[in-house]
Order: C-alpha cells, then structure tokens, then sequence
C-alpha cells in the first residue's frame, strides 16, 4: 500500500492532519464543492444508521414517534422567542428570493426546530389528555460554519436527530430530561465505546431559552473535550411565547412544560478521534457496518477453489453477523489487509492453503492486532466472544485514557500550565459568570459540565471566594 493511499502523518504528532486524512482516506466524507459543507459517503452514512436505528429503537422503547418539519422558517416565528432567536442569529442562513422574485419575508434555513415545532404544538395540544406530546425528528440543520470547520465536527449543515415534548407538570419535565441523558450515554458508552462525563451546563453555556441544560462530555485523545449529546429543560419559556397552554383535570388553563434533546453526525467524529490509530480506524463492533471480512489467501491457482469454497461457506455460517468476503482479485491479499484496517473492521478472517490443509481459520484483531488459529467447528462461537472482547477492550482502553487526563486542581497558575496540554480540569468555582468568562478569556478553557456527583469543595479556582460547585474546564470542540 503506498503512502499516498495509506495515512501519512502520526496521530500524536500532527492530530488535526491525521484525523482529516483518517475520515477522508477510510471513505467516510468528501468535501462538498461550497466551503463548510461535506458528503457523508456510504460507508459514513452505515455508521450514522446504526447510531439512528439504536436511538430510534430506544426512543420508540419509551414512548416517542417519529415526525417530519418543513426546512424553512418565517423570520417572523423566530422573533416570536426572541433571546432563543438572538443566540443563533450569526449562524442562519437565510433565503431571500423565489425564482427572481424578492420574498416578502425572510425564510431562515432551520438551525433548530423549537420555534416552528412549537407554533403547531400550540394548535395541538388542546386538553391534559393530549399530554405528554414526545416527538422525535430525523433531519439536518443548517448553521453557517464557514472560518472554523472540521468534517463531521464542525459544518454548515449537519445530520442529527432533536426531540421536542410537552408535558402537564415540571416532574415530567424533569424526568423526560433524564430519560433522555440515560439513551443516550447508552449509546456513546455502551456502542460508540466512549466515557463520559454527565452533568449540567453553566448558565452561560446553557441552550438559549432552556431552564437548564444536560450534558454528556467526552474527551478526545488530543486533549480537547467534545459535548456528544445534550438534553434541556424548557420550563415553561417557550409555552409562555407560544401559548402552548392545555386544560387541565381542574378545568383551568396552564401552560404546558417542555423539553428538547439532539445527538448529531459529530458522535462518528468522536468515534474516530477516540479509537482511530496510525493505520486508520478502529470501529467499535455494536456500530462498525461490517463486524469481520473474510479474505481469501489465493496464491496462482494452488487450492484457489476450494479457499473459494470455504470462505463463501463461512461467509453463510456467519450470517448472523455483518460480515463481507472480500474476492476481489484485482488486489493483492497485503493490499486487502492495510485497506480493511483503515477501515477499521473489527476483525478479519484470512483462509489460506495452510488454513485449509489445518482445517482452521486466522483470526486477526484490529484493536490489537492479535492473531490466532481458530478451529473450523469453533469459528462462530469464537467471533462472538471475539468481537464482545473487542467492544469492552475500546471502553476500558479509552476509560483508561479519560481517567489520566483528569486533573485536579486548586492553583490557578497550576491551572494554567495543565489546560496547555490539554484534558479536564477538575476545579472549584463559585458560580459567579465573571469569573468564568475571565478564565475562558485567559486560558481558552470554559466550564464544559457541572457533574451530578459533587465532591468536596475548596475555594474558588479564579478569585479564592467561597466555592458553589465542583466543575470541569477543558479546552473544547
């Protein structure tokens, strides 16, 4: 395989060049002809559909269906929450025109569907007995990243999935939050086979309009956290704005409680910064589209029919997994062997006149790259165990790293020689804005979660005033 083809750079020494090679080289993205947007490639898109089926599976477990909202805004409707309206205002893009004709009001490319799911959700709910209203929709959203862009990290437009719901009772509310944050670090620690921190958002990083903000935050291995999932309480802004009011058993009107919720296509980024290596991806098996490839070892035309014949007659025996045969003999076995580990499969099955003669099969790990002779009769419950093994080998490998790279600290200066190389930072603060803001100005570090979990308090990182909260600092995405 020859350099142009293969990565060319080390993930520890030049991380942004190789995670650009990685998603481009191993077939996830191209880069689309506008600056800010790209193309999810087959192979990308299987990943996001696992991620989708999973979630959609677990949100339709726990009472969500599925709906569809139209891709454009009247700005009229935005103004109608306007400081929800004023957070995203920098990054909508905004349609003018119909054919030459001048519209005569502007439609906002949707960057979230609060407003527009909401001014129908007013028509809809009518009567206690219409609640809870827990929604799910599928689609992309559109803000203008056009300076600072990273493919599947940070683009114009994006797939993702937002929930939105309507409740009778703020203890609904609340609960749906949770529900929610619980799906979903399923998803990133249980598939995705990435740690998380979960908690709350500081004020000033709160979603705009939400009574407050749930996050899950993980740590990539250059240091820089990624928020992967996020869940809000609206409270009752948004039904105030929108006079989402339901009858109740009272027979009074009230306004409603509301939630919203997303998880985006930047999860298959997290996934490759975490697990990626200097030969390319490595894919956890509960998300990879294609759990093991069997490759034949065909050498001239010793045995070449009956290695033929057995890998098809594997390739059935294991049908129960995603499994491919890779015939292909237009490439070589060597250049087979670099291609799939770039692409980060799981495990690869190579067959070959020995394997044959030896009534056995090589297994070959991409996590670790251990190889072992596995009997023919063993082969199916072996790839079970195997790929179970390498799934838990992710998360403890990466838990591992999360661990070390959380770093506790009182002294500010100490503080700021850490945040230069990178991780959390477990500091005291004392809730104060300002000195959250100075240290964000001063260290390009802010408050990425404010944990559940609370430990035992000192005073304040910045000004050595009584701490509130334990919280976490990093750099970020």
């Amino acid at each position: 395989m020859s350099k142009d083809i293969g990565i060319t750079v080390k993930k520890n020494e030049n991380f942004s060049e190789w995670y650009t090679q990685v998603v481009l080289k191993a077939g996830l993205v191209d880069y689309a002809s506008l600056k800010g947007f790209i193309i999810l490639r087959p192979y990308g898109y299987s990943i996001w559909e696992s991620i989708k089926d999973t979630t959609d599976r677990m949100l339709k477990e726990t009472g969500h269906q599925n709906a569809f909202l139209p891709l454009l805004i009247p700005e009229s409707l935005l103004g109608k929450e306007l400081e929800h309206f004023e957070g995203f205002k920098p990054e909508v893009f905004w349609v003018t025109h119909s054919g030459n004709d001048k519209l005569s009001e502007r439609l906002a490319l949707r960057p979230t569907s609060e407003t527009l799911a909401y001014d129908v959700f007013s028509k809809w709910v009518r009567s206690y007995r219409d609640l809870p209203l827990k929604l799910n929709f599928w689609n992309t959203a559109l803000r203008a990243e056009i300076k600072a862009t990273k493919p599947l990290i940070r683009t114009s437009e994006f797939l993702w999935q937002e929930g939105h719901t309507v409740h009778t009772t703020e203890e609904e509310a609340k609960e749906e939050v949770m529900v929610i944050l619980k799906i979903y670090r399923e998803i990133v620690e249980n598939y995705l086979a990435i740690p998380v921190i979960i908690g709350y958002k500081s004020d000033k990083e709160k979603f705009v309009g939400a009574l407050y903000t749930t996050t899950l935050e993980a740590l990539m291995t250059d240091g820089k956290a990624l928020q992967v999932g996020t869940s809000h309480n609206l409270g009752q802004n948004f039904s105030k704005s929108f006079n989402i009011k339901y009858l109740g058993t009272d027979d009074k009107e009230h306004y409603a409680w509301q939630t919203s919720w997303g998880i985006s296509w930047r999860l298959i980024g997290g996934l490759v910064m975490v697990h990626g290596d200097d030969k390319g991806l490595v894919l956890p098996p509960r998300v990879a589209p294609i759990q093991l490839v069997i490759v034949p070892i065909l050498y001239g035309d010793k045995d070449k029919s009956a290695i033929l014949t057995r890998a098809i007659q594997i390739k059935d025996l294991l049908s129960d997994f995603r499994v491919y045969l890779d015939d292909r003999k237009e490439f070589t076995p060597g250049y087979k062997f670099n291609d799939w580990e770039m692409k980060g499969v799981p495990l690869r099955l190579e067959i070959g006149p020995k394997d044959l003669e030896k009534k056995s099969i090589m297994f070959v790990r991409r996590d670790t790259a251990e190889k072992t002779n596995v009997d023919n009769t063993e082969v199916k419950n072996k790839v079970e165990t195997i790929l179970q093994e390498i799934q838990n080998n992710l998360y403890i490998r990466a838990q591992e790293r999360f661990k070390k790279n959380i770093y506790s600290v009182n002294d500010y200066y100490k503080f700021k020689e850490i945040i230069d190389n990178g991780g959390f930072i477990q500091a005291s603060w004392c809730s104060n804005t300002e000195c959250e803001q100075k240290i964000k100005d001063e260290t390009g570090a802010d408050i990425r979660v404010i944990p559940f979990n609370q430990d035992s308090l000192s005073p304040c990182i910045y000004c050595k005033k009584e701490g509130k909260f334990i919280v976490y600092f990093a750099r970020s995405y």
